[in-house]
């Protein structure tokens, strides 16, 4: 909102990537993300490596594996037209 008052012109949205420095980092804000400010995590997503990798955890239900490689879908699809 503060973004959007001081720059209106911007087309700049809403982070829906975060990018950090370590996976352990990563995964600490991950986690919190996820708890306590009550948002949808789809991932992770590891990339820097020859192709993206996208990793299933033990917990992971139905829903969270369809949203994975519904991603790993869309890569890939991406990938081809390159």
């Amino acid at each position: 909102e503060l973004a959007e008052n001081r720059y209106p012109f911007s087309e700049v949205k809403d982070a829906n990537v975060l990018v950090f420095p370590s996976l352990e980092s990563a995964n600490i804000a991950y986690k919190l993300l996820a708890r306590l400010g009550n948002a949808k995590a789809i991932g992770p997503i590891l990339l820097g490596m020859g192709a993206p990798i996208h990793v299933l955890q033990t917990g992971d239900d139905v829903n969270d594996i369809v949203q994975i490689a519904s991603v790993a879908v869309m890569d890939a699809m991406g990938r081809e037209g390159r």
